[in-house]
């Protein structure tokens, strides 16, 4: 039978609003480039096609850079494909795989080959009934790579984007490679997030890389009043007592080490300084396709209850709704701006958006240097990075360091703007992959 996909339902934005942020030579080659995608896929659609429509960095990627195509009069769609408990646990384990992690150490089997293929060829057949040849297909990350060939075969220009990698790769990340390689082999174009994650055996020509980036002016990341601010700080159950905020927004996934943030806070943090710790992630269950969230949380829950009182006190676990996307990025953005300090001690990332959302509210940023982090912080420009993640003491003082320096914080919060609008903002992310698709169809 056809899977049930969900296309998800976005409305135009104008570019127009990044005028004043943009110098004229990037505005005038942003605007160029759309109008050229225009022309080039004129009475066809651009399908992105992944997992989920709500929850992680792709789903905000998508929802953030789509409505501005819309806007220029480009018919850009998004569907999220079906698939059960166990497609989502194994590809979960992919996901993990492609960071080079491997608890398990175990090999992929037959067995767990032949779902996942099966699960996505009952999606190929509801896609097939959607899209025409000649239309743009962009499929993000391990849960949609199957999908490449028989899309391709249908006739669409089809592009396969990869979010996650790792820095040095290990025999975990090359078997993930192993099993992904034969569906990317008749993908028009591979795109990686990083260089260093570009997988050894790829032919070069076929091979884009396009940095991720966050939109100024989504709910998560537009200025917010203070009223506004202090009404969503009271529905996280952040106290309103004007003490220091050391914030990490996460999904609650084991390399995102949200145990470690709570260790290194109440170890080295809370001894030494005023202040508390958030650690706010999406309400248990309502991301689909991350099947490990509520075992993490359930660690993480236990380990905080375990804390002596006084410590505990100063450590507030928040689960954010997710019924109401707005909402949900305005109790996030509301968050960041309220923190003194943000941080992301993450045992691996692909790239880490949630470091640019913070930047660009000028916080300074403690974070783990592994995956993207270290593209978007300059340590001691725009933040402090910590070059081992399981290093709590490392941590915990560099978080001391930004609590008891407040004017070292406001520098480097100043310096982490002025980064994110240089590099990664959506303009730029618009404009690349405006070009790839042009060149490719051509």
């Amino acid at each position: 039978m056809p899977a049930e996909l969900t296309q998800v339902e976005l409305e135009p934005a104008p570019l127009d609003r990044y005028r004043d942020l943009l110098d004229r030579q990037d505005w005038e080659a942003t605007t160029g480039a759309l109008r050229a995608l225009g022309a080039a896929t004129s009475g066809h659609v651009i399908w992105n096609l992944n997992s989920t429509p709500r929850g992680g960095g792709v789903a905000e990627l998508l929802g953030a850079l789509l409505p501005y195509e819309l806007g220029a009069g480009i018919d850009a769609r998004w569907v999220a494909i079906e698939g059960s408990p166990d497609f989502f646990a194994f590809t979960k384990r992919l996901h993990r795989l492609l960071h080079g992690d491997d608890p398990d150490g175990t090999q992929v089997d037959d067995e767990e080959k032949r779902a996942y293929e099966s699960t996505l060829a009952e999606n190929a057949e509801a896609l097939r009934k959607r899209m025409r040849p000649g239309d743009v297909v962009v499929a993000h990350d391990p849960q949609v790579a199957g999908l490449v060939p028989a899309l391709k075969e249908h006739g669409c220009t089809v592009i396969w984007r990869c979010h996650i990698g790792a820095d040095q790769p290990s025999p975990a990340a090359r078997q993930a490679w192993d099993l992904l390689r034969p569906y990317l082999a008749p993908a028009d174009a591979i795109v990686f997030s990083r260089r260093a994650y570009v997988w050894e055996g790829l032919d070069n020509a076929r091979v884009e890389v396009i940095p991720p980036c966050i939109d100024a002016f989504s709910p998560k990341n537009r200025d917010l009043d203070q009223a506004t601010v202090d009404d969503a700080l009271r529905k996280t159950g952040v106290a309103p007592d004007g003490l220091p905020v050391v914030l990490q927004v996460s999904r609650w996934d084991r390399l995102k080490d949200p145990v470690g943030v709570l260790e290194g806070f109440a170890e080295h943090v809370a001894p030494g300084a005023e202040g508390r710790l958030v650690l706010a992630g999406p309400e248990i269950k309502a991301v689909a396709d991350d099947p490990e969230e509520p075992e993490v949380w359930r660690r993480l829950e236990a380990r905080w209850r375990q804390l002596p009182e006084e410590v505990r006190g100063r450590i507030c676990l928040a689960q954010l709704p997710m019924d109401d996307e707005d909402e949900n990025a305005t109790l996030v953005n509301a968050l960041q701006r309220r923190a003194q300090v943000v941080v992301q001690k993450s045992l691996a990332e692909g790239f880490g958006l949630t470091v640019a959302e913070a930047m660009w509210k000028a916080r300074p940023v403690v974070a783990s240097r592994v995956g993207g982090i270290g593209d978007q912080v300059e340590d001691g420009v725009g933040g402090i990075l910590v070059d081992d993640p399981h290093d709590l003491r490392a941590f915990g003082e560099a978080v001391l360091r930004l609590l008891r320096d407040r004017q070292l914080a406001e520098r480097l919060g100043i310096g982490a703007r002025q980064r994110i609008r240089s590099e990664f903002l959506a303009s730029r992310h618009l404009r690349q992959q405006a070009a790839l698709i042009v060149d490719l169809i051509r």
